[in-house]
């Protein structure tokens, strides 16, 4: 059984930084694509970073600079590194999974759909 629980989240002052940790148990991370996703109170999930097999990586554009998606296959982990935060970056962080690699581009990554597996979330919170 597949289980990704994150960790991470908290509340921070505009310009600070947070590091979210996503550990993955039962996923075999060999092939397929892990992600970042999050949701604001009355917005849809949208992505943030991926990352795939080949360590080839997606960023949404506001993010892009600020936020680095990692993983270290040996602990089974990934990560987003999250740096000059913005009030526009408060919602619930998710990480996601999947087995194909195209996940990590193009609407899925955008939407998340096709991600089979997601953790509960973790909250982030930015004050200006």
């Amino acid at each position: 059984q597949v289980q990704l629980l994150e960790s991470g989240g908290g509340s921070v002052q505009a310009g600070g930084s947070l590091r979210l940790s996503c550990a993955a148990s039962g996923y075999i991370y060999s092939s397929g694509c892990m992600g970042w996703f999050r949701q604001a109170p009355g917005k849809e999930r949208e992505g943030v970073a991926g990352i795939d097999s080949d360590g080839m990586t997606t960023y949404k554009d506001s993010v892009k600079g600020r936020f680095t998606i990692s993983k270290d296959n040996a602990k089974n982990t990934l990560y987003l590194e999250m740096n000059s935060l913005k009030p526009e970056d408060t919602a619930t962080y998710y990480c996601a999974a999947g087995t194909n690699k195209w996940l990590c581009r193009g609407a899925s990554f955008t939407s998340g759909v096709g991600y089979k597996y997601w953790g509960q979330g973790t909250p982030v919170t930015v004050s200006s």
